[in-house]
């Protein structure tokens, strides 16, 4: 079936970004939400906001704030925009300013902070806010091993092949400069590079348009001097000025900038490493950028200073050298998104406190872990780098607003790290629960699945509403953002474990040209926490009270303010909105009780699992019909190097267990836990209980200290679904009133035998457009929920219709919420009522496989529910083969950022993969055990390049690759894997990868049959018939015919594609010949088979050399073995060179005028490498000579003259011929290009171009040109007889006439045409030449900026 829904990316609804919009809808990273993906959600019923705080806001303690009155003044304005009240961070800091973050340092691992972005420059107490800003990921490295030395004028050469003159004040002992470049795009945003472009782009337009109209100046000058144009050379001239016009107007269209080039040096002053950067190539202004003019930086953490690349960009951007100078890390932000949760967290705005950040005192370290060469998708290095600075900073807390959608929850390689960091270095990691709402179980990993991590849920308060959103009229009272993550996790657990303000007007990257913005999401309410969390920490260190992620997080939840007042609620919105003075005065009364955190292991009573659950989650109708036994076992979990006797021996604790619903959940009434942890029994009855969500807990309560609250608490979550009856299976929901905010949940047991849902909302009584959220969410094993989302905007009363896939005997929960700040100012509610039919076609298969043979498959099908159309469509559109590595490579990392805190050393294994297109084509790599998970992945991270022959990247990409456009040619993919266990990295060195490739054109549609032998006979062919319920009907598939297959399938490879069956209501679906336009489609694969045996092969294998003697045999293969031994021959020393000659006079005079050898030994001087280049290309000549002259000319042109055929016994000899013809061919060309350096080191260039298209008139016998003047012309109008115009040896010998001629636009025109057949970067060298000479020189920029991209002299690191 279809697969289910993931999404990647930051935390961020982009429909709140009021003044900035990203380029794409995901920002980059894990889990983002857009308007058509990711939502808010508000609480389920009924829910009690939490006051606004504003000074217009009667607050009721008894009703935890119901607004009475709202409206907004100018200073509740501004606080509205950096929420602080509503988490009384504002009143504890009034309180405590000394408490406000002081003391504290946070990491943000996040898309990379801007350190010059408003608010994040000194704490509030005068130090540096940001402490290092670090590129976890590596997207930002150059490799900087290449070492050079200054000339006695102080230049080097950059690695760009740029001159670079050094300052002379810079201090470098050593005299060593390490070089590197980087292509300044490849650091910047999508956005950023976008508005760069364009401005670039108006610059170039300038120019080319001044080009353009010169040169039609002087084709209109040369008209009106030549009225009459019938001389050939004037011809040629006034074609050659056309062809400048030309070539200037289609610049344009193939304009494709790829950004400036930066040069980056790196050296040692004795003391620091120091980085230097030319951006000559950005600036566009010789006077600016250069080297010489750079202040030097070293690491960020050293100095603290950051450069800015240029006033144009305004990008900030800072530097780290790693691994003794061999690696520069040039760290820029991903997206503004880091920048802005900074912000949240600890900006300090001293003329405007309004709108610091929650915890002005604290400091920062930014870990970068967005890859700004996934388009800010985190990476698994990214995270455990980040982890490993984290401890390096002994940092207080973590914040990450990043995550996905999880297989397993709390599970994984990051998982592993996280745990370790939380319970061995005592760090309290906050992390975004995610935008994934409003149905359950919608949780991100990390933040809303890992135990050892509290995730956050989104708040919006009628402040935040009326301020920050802008609101009309501010909705009555505080509650969830539509789109947040509810839980509980898949495995029970609450996932959602506090909520904060999720929205905020927050500091941004400078190059956004703004000082701060608005955004929401969870990846704002996670800062918004952490702030609270940083309060905390600073009091209590203030204080000397030992700081424990356990409690912390305790004191959080257990003094959280309720958000809603029924028990379902926790699942949207936690503990409830958290409240730092509270909180404070918690860890202040527990400060002499132990750090403790209490671990849940659940396990269903009587049945053997070979893993746990951290909660009760009834959800499937088998569970809610019956009583069920639980085994809950409870371990306190202390911090590492806690003491044996002190500690662990003395813990004892009697605990009550309180069910808040024991008429359903019944637990013991106490527990004595010691260290050694205990389980007891809950029985959960859930068979009195109605239709829809119920949620209860059992909770852990010290008897001896009852204020603590829950110690800890069992989860007990249940969804008794409706059963549907009807037949057809049809249930409707009548009457639902929606108000801004509200929530319905429906929960359905879909009748087995449905695979699809046809669904119809209609909406009436209401004035103002209205927009919904429509989710249906399954759960299954061993998958990530399978999720179905719509976002239906209802600008008046109509009715929509929707069609989805379903698992039958699954419960379904259907969704529908009207979005918070929709209807907003209207008193009307909106009246829904949404029915639900459900569809299925049963069939015996689901995946298809085609076995390579002739046979067709079988396919059994039946309707369970009603009368079904039954109309199968297959197509295979896609095309994987495998590939093993042809090269392996483990290493280990540097020691710089790639050692864990453990101290183990992470490993990287290197795989190299080859394969070649014959078409251009769109190609995406597939690694089945690898791909598609990051946190629930035991193997750290996974990286791939996909390089042409020239080292060009096409393609990168992790755990998520893409389709890559890649035209036909040779390519190498690079698959870098990183583990710190050397065992499993060695049972990868042989991975089987899969290269798939778009069919396109290709793609092949299958036909169906009713008899067996029917894809033979081509009779029996089935289209469509009618299912009843209950009835069965079979027909077979049948493969593709041999004649369909697409090109380049090699045996074994696999052709994939859909198959579909049903055929829902034409109003629903327009699935025409697509199956994968159903909403029910599956997998359906053919084996490519062997091909058939080449029927040709040994035909014609009886050789003329039959008619040989052995004698005469055995002395041309004797012959032909020697000029293979001088073919092998190495010439790179003068040694080599004269063995090398000595063999080529034996040969010479051993086996005089033979064509063969003259050519090898023209082809080795060719390669030789001298000094003497004049005497150099006068042997080059001289061996052509010999060439050409071994050739009889008048025999080979009548062999020429014949059509040769293959059964004729001249056919053997005609063959023969056409290589003769092609090694003179070459001769001849090779003797044109050295005449043409021979007159340039003799400076006879001159005279060379004036006597181009000079006649050639034939000498006297014995007679012939010696000058190389003559000969080139000569030569030329020899090598016309007899290469094919099009042939690259011809045209490039055109295109050196007409250059040397003065016909630019010509010599451009042919050298253009034969790029497009052979891309070889002498050519694309030879058109910048030529430009050059042309005076063009934003040609010429634009194209030397190609050359880095085309022909890059290495390949970029990982």
């Amino acid at each position: 079936m279809q697969p289910s829904c993931t999404l990647k990316g930051p935390y961020v609804s982009l429909h709140s970004l009021s003044f900035y919009s990203y380029s794409s809808p995901f920002l980059s990273p894990h889990l983002v939400t857009t308007p058509n993906s990711k939502r808010t959600n508000l609480p389920s019923k009924t829910s009690v906001a939490m006051p606004a705080g504003s000074p217009e806001i009667d607050n009721d303690n008894n009703n935890n704030g119901a607004l009475r009155k709202f409206k907004l003044n100018e200073a509740s304005f501004l606080a509205s925009l950096m929420p602080k009240k509503e988490t009384a961070a504002d009143r504890f800091v009034d309180a405590h300013p000394e408490f406000d973050g002081r003391g504290v340092v946070v990491a943000i691992f996040d898309s990379g902070v801007d350190p010059a972005a408003a608010g994040l420059h000194v704490t509030s107490d005068g130090k540096p806010k940001v402490l290092d800003v670090i590129d976890c990921t590596g997207s930002g490295d150059v490799d900087t091993s290449a070492v050079v030395k200054a000339d006695e004028n102080g230049c080097i050469r950059g690695a760009s092949g740029a001159s670079l003159t050094i300052n002379p004040s810079w201090k470098n002992p050593s005299g060593e400069w390490h070089v590197g470049y980087k292509l300044i795009y490849e650091l910047l945003t999508d956005t950023l590079v976008s508005r760069l472009k364009k401005e670039r782009k108006k610059k170039w337009d300038e120019k080319n348009q001044e080009a353009i109209a010169e040169a039609v100046k002087q084709l209109e000058e040369f008209d009106k001097k030549h009225t009459k144009v019938d001389e050939v050379n004037l011809k040629k001239t006034r074609a050659d000025l056309q062809d400048r016009v030309d070539y200037l107007k289609k610049q344009p269209d193939s304009y494709d900038d790829k950004g400036p080039v930066i040069d980056a040096v790196v050296w040692h002053d004795g003391e620091v490493w120091r980085v230097a950067l030319d951006t000559q190539n950005f600036e566009g202004d010789s006077s600016c950028g250069k080297l010489t003019d750079f202040v030097p930086l070293t690491n960020f953490k050293i100095e603290r200073k950051y450069g800015v690349f240029s006033k144009l960009d305004a990008c900030t951007f800072v530097t780290n050298v790693y691994n003794k100078g061999n690696i520069l890390s040039i760290v820029t932000d991903s997206s503004p998104h880091g920048t802005h949760v900074a912000g949240i967290t600890s900006a300090f705005h001293p003329k405007e406190p309004l709108l610091n950040g929650v915890a002005p005192g604290a400091q920062i370290v930014s870990c970068k872990i967005g890859d700004s060469r996934l388009g800010s998708m985190e990476t698994g290095t990214g995270l455990t780098r980040a982890l490993i600075a984290v401890v390096e900073h002994k940092c207080d807390v973590i914040n990450m607003s990043y995550g996905e959608y999880t297989m397993f929850p709390d599970y994984g390689r990051f998982v592993e790290l996280v745990d370790e960091v939380v319970n061995k270095y005592r760090v309290v990691f906050v992390s975004s629960a995610g935008n994934n709402g409003p149905a359950l179980t919608t949780l991100g990993a990390p933040g809303g699945t890992t135990s050892s991590i509290i995730g956050i849920g989104a708040y919006v308060s009628p402040a935040m509403a009326a301020g920050a959103h802008a609101l009309v009229e501010a909705p009555p009272e505080g509650l969830e953002y539509t789109w947040s993550s509810r839980g509980p996790t898949a495995d029970g657990d609450l996932g959602v474990y506090v909520s904060a303000p999720g929205g905020a007007v927050a500091p941004v990257p400078t190059w956004t040209l703004q000082r701060r913005q608005l955004m929401n999401g969870t990846s704002m309410s996670s800062p918004s926490a952490c702030g609270g969390v940083a309060l905390i920490i600073s009091a209590m260190k203030a204080k000397g009270i030992q700081v424990s992620p356990y409690s912390v997080r305790k004191a959080l939840e257990n003094t959280c303010a309720p958000i809603g007042c029924l028990p379902e609620d926790k699942l949207s919105n936690g503990h409830g909105l958290i409240q730092v003075d509270k909180a404070f005065e918690y860890a202040q009364k527990a400060a002499d009780l132990p750090c403790i955190w209490y671990k849940i292991s659940i396990s269903q009573a009587g049945k053997t699992t070979s893993s746990t659950l951290r909660g009760i989650y009834l959800r499937e109708s088998s569970y809610c019909d019956q009583s069920t036994e639980w085994t809950v076992q409870v371990d306190p979990q202390f911090h590492e190097g806690a003491s044996n006797l002190e500690q662990l021996v003395p813990f004892e604790e009697c605990i009550e267990l309180r069910s808040t619903g024991k008429e359903v959940v019944r637990a013991p009434d106490y527990l004595l836990l010691t260290y050694n942890g205990r389980s007891f029994n809950v029985v959960v009855d859930p068979t009195k209980l109605s239709d829809g969500l119920h949620y209860f807990e059992v909770c852990g309560i010290d008897c001896n200290n009852p204020w603590r609250g829950p110690l800890f608490r069992i989860p007990v979550t249940i969804t008794k679904p409706k059963i549907v009856k009807t037949q057809p299976p049809i249930i409707t929901f009548s009457g639902l009133s929606f108000q801004p905010g509200h929530i319905e949940r429906k929960f359905i047991k879909v009748p087995y035998g449905a695979t699809w849902v046809e669904a119809t909302m209609r909406t009436s009584g209401f004035d103002t457009s209205r927009r919904f959220y429509i989710d249906a969410v399954q759960i299954s094993p061993l998958k990530r929920p399978i999720k179905w989302e719509s976002n239906a905007v209802f600008s008046s009363p109509s009715t929509k219709s929707f069609t989805f896939s379903v698992e039958g005997g699954r419960t379904m929960e259907l969704v529908i919420a009207q979005f918070w700040s929709s209807g907003v100012g209207s008193n009307e509610p909106a009246v829904v009522e949404f029915e639900i039919a459900f569809h299925g076609i049963d069939v015996n298969k689901d995946e298809v496989i085609l076995d390579g043979s002739e046979a067709p498959v079988r396919v059994e099908a039946q309707a369970l529910l009603s009368s079904e159309k039954l109309a199968p469509t297959a197509k295979l559109n896609k095309i994987r083969v495998p590939y093993r590595p042809v090269d392996s490579k483990l290493s280990a990392l540097s020691a710089d950022r790639d050692k864990l805190p453990s101290g183990k050393q992470i490993l990287a294994l290197t795989l190299t993969y080859k394969f070649k297109l014959e078409d251009a084509a769109e190609v995406k790599p597939q690694i089945p055990l690898l791909n598609n998970r990051i946190y629930d992945s035991k193997f750290e991270s996974q990286f791939y390049m996909i390089s042409d022959s020239n080292k060009r990247v096409y393609a990168m990409g992790d755990v998520y690759p893409d389709y890559a456009k890649l035209p036909k040619g040779d390519y190498t993919l690079q698959l870098h894997l990183r583990h710190e266990n050397v065992q499993y990295l060695e049972k990868l060195k042989q991975l089987v990868l899969f290269i798939e490739r778009k069919l396109e054109k290709e793609a092949v549609q299958l036909s169906f049959y009713t008899q067996p032998d029917g894809p033979v006979t081509g009779t029996g062919s089935y289209k469509t018939s009618t299912l009843d319920p209950g009835s069965k009907e079979a027909f077979y598939i049948g493969p593709p015919s041999k004649d369909k297959l697409p090109k380049n399938s090699p045996e074994g490879s696999v052709l994939l594609g859909a198959i579909s069956y049903g055929r829902p209501s034409t109003v629903v679906s327009d699935q025409a010949n697509d199956p994968e336009k159903n909403p029910v489609s599956y997998q359906i694969t053919y084996q490519v088979p062997p091909h058939k045996a080449d029927e040709d092969k040994g035909k014609n294998s009886t050789s003329k050399n039959s008619t040989k003697s052995v004698s005469e045999r055995l002395e041309e293969q004797v012959r032909d073995a020697k000029i293979k031994v001088l073919a092998s021959l190495k010439q790179g020393t003068d040694d080599e060179r004269s063995e090398w000659k000595k063999l080529c006079i034996t040969l010479k005079t051993e086996y005089p005028k033979y064509t063969p050898l003259l050519a090898q030994i023209l082809d080795g001087l060719i390669s030789q490498e001298v000094e003497d280049k004049t005497h150099h290309y006068e042997e080059i000549i001289a061996a052509a000579d010999e060439v050409v002259d071994s050739i009889d000319r008048v025999e080979l042109a009548k062999f020429l003259s014949i059509n040769g055929d293959p059964e004729d016994e001249d056919f053997e000899k005609t063959k023969k011929m056409e290589t003769i013809r092609d090694q003179l061919v070459e001769a001849l060309y090779q003797k044109g290009l050295a005449l043409v350096e021979v007159a340039s080191l003799k400076g006879e260039m001159a005279a060379l171009a004036a006597n181009l298209d000079a006649e050639v008139v034939d000498k006297p016998d014995g007679q012939s040109s010696t000058s190389s003047v003559d000969l080139f012309e000569e030569t030329f109008k020899e090598l016309q007889k007899w290469a094919d115009s099009k042939s690259s040896k011809y045209l490039t010998l055109v295109m050196i006439r007409e250059r040397h001629s003065g016909r630019l636009g010509t010599a451009l025109k042919v050298v253009n045409g034969m790029i497009e057949e052979d891309g070889k970067k002498k050519l694309y060298e030879e058109r910048i030449s030529v430009l050059e000479q042309s005076g063009w020189e934003h040609l010429v920029v634009y194209e030397k900026q190609w050359m880095l991209v085309r022909f890059p002299p290495a390949l970029p690191l990982f």
